[in-house]
């Protein structure tokens, strides 16, 4: 234990970071979401940076997206349908959409 704390004091002395990961991005992967999503390439379901920037700039995006996760949907990504994901809170998909919008590049 004495170890990894003087690595951990070590390290940020050296100037470097812990990243760590948002609430949003915490769910997504609590979630499942992964397994069909990721954020820099399509998998089963669209790449999130995608997402992002094909929402960028839309003032109903967040809740275009909430109502997507919640109730699933088709069509809009190719011929594969997202299954409806109604066992996921309302505040945890908010919170999950709100971090897939701040990928657009």
């Amino acid at each position: 234990m004495k170890v990894a704390a003087c690595i951990a004091i070590a390290a940020l002395a050296a100037g470097a970071t812990v990243a760590q990961a948002s609430p949003g991005e915490d769910l997504v992967k609590k979630s499942g979401c992964v397994a069909c999503h990721a954020n820099d390439k399509k998998l089963v379901g669209p790449a999130y940076n995608d997402v992002a920037k094909k929402y960028k700039g839309d003032a109903k995006a967040a809740a275009t997206l909430a109502e997507k996760v919640k109730k699933g949907g088709s069509g809009a990504w190719g011929a594969v349908p997202m299954p409806p994901h109604p066992q996921v809170s309302d505040a945890d998909i908010k919170t999950m959409v709100a971090y897939i919008l701040t990928l657009a590049k």
